[in-house]
């Protein structure tokens, strides 16, 4: 008799969603809190000290922060180096992949037990950026993109995927003329979809929170991320500086800094949900064999 179906069993499911639905909400209530409050006026901020929904909206934060060029321009910075930066991590990974998961490559197991080793060891902060400084990468965006542009761990799922699909099929590509490239491109990149999705999901949210890259490597603030902008805002009673706002408006400052929360975490949330259907798939593909 299975035991979802006996008595001690169902009540054994009914306290399990019951649990876990609490620790779902209580996950939930401090998000839900920060939307609450980027909609609410910085007295009611100020008078309650938790709800879920504002006794009056109003876009006042979200209108003081999009009126500013910092925050634009944070904002419209971190979209394009998470853009170049996960398509150049993609291409950097699949590109040493596929060579390391052919068998016959020469010098292959000497290159896997480096990989291995990167994985385990890091060079360290200090080293990465004296690497980065003698480079000539500091004070650019490419300091948050190159250092960074291929994860061991990616690298190793990816080799295993490419592993693991027939043989066969570079075969007959082979007989048809096909080369390395035009097999790379139009047989394995088709089929490898489930797994570039999700690397590509981990590499974006990687870049989109990275805070401690644009700290070390970028000294001009109006290079600046949008996880260093959050950082300013939240530590500093100087908002955002100047924006193109009525000179007598006094910002609701606990709501600013909930709206800018609220705007740095938004599109990965969007952008989650497309990606969903790959997720668990891609990350159990090529995780077994070696």
């Amino acid at each position: 008799m299975k035991i979802h179906n006996t008595t001690g069993g169902r009540i054994f499911d009914a306290a399990n969603y019951v649990f876990l639905s609490l620790i779902g909400i209580i996950t939930l209530l401090p998000f839900i809190y920060v939307i609450a409050g980027s909609f609410a006026n910085e007295a009611e901020i100020t008078r309650r000290a938790f709800f879920v929904w504002p006794e009056q909206f109003t876009l006042g934060s979200y209108e003081y922060i999009f009126s500013t060029p910092a925050f634009t321009r944070a904002l419209v910075t971190t979209i394009l180096v998470t853009a170049v930066g996960t398509l150049v991590q993609l291409a950097f990974t699949v590109t040493m992949a596929y060579p390391l998961a052919k068998k016959t490559l020469r010098g292959r197991q000497v290159i896997l037990s480096l990989v291995v080793f990167a994985m385990v060891f890091s060079g360290g902060m200090i080293p990465t950026f004296l690497l980065v400084k003698d480079l000539g990468l500091l004070n650019s965006y490419w300091a948050l993109i190159l250092p960074a542009a291929i994860n061991p761990f990616s690298l190793i799922i990816i080799k295993n995927f490419f592993q693991e699909l027939p043989a066969e099929l570079e075969e007959s590509a082979k007989m048809d003329g096909a080369t390395e490239i035009g097999i790379l491109w139009r047989i394995l990149l088709p089929l490898s979809k489930p797994v570039l999705a999700t690397f590509a999901l981990f590499y974006a949210v990687g870049i989109w929170n990275d805070f401690m890259s644009p700290l070390l490597y970028l000294s001009d603030n109006s290079k600046w991320t949008l996880q260093m902008y959050l950082r300013q805002v939240t530590a500093s009673s100087d908002l955002l500086g100047t924006g193109n706002v009525d000179p007598n408006y006094i910002p609701p400052e606990q709501g600013i800094k909930f709206a800018v929360i609220v705007v740095a975490t938004l599109p990965i949330l969007i952008f989650y949900p497309f990606l969903q259907k790959h997720f668990a798939k891609g990350m159990l593909i090529g995780s077994v064999k070696g």
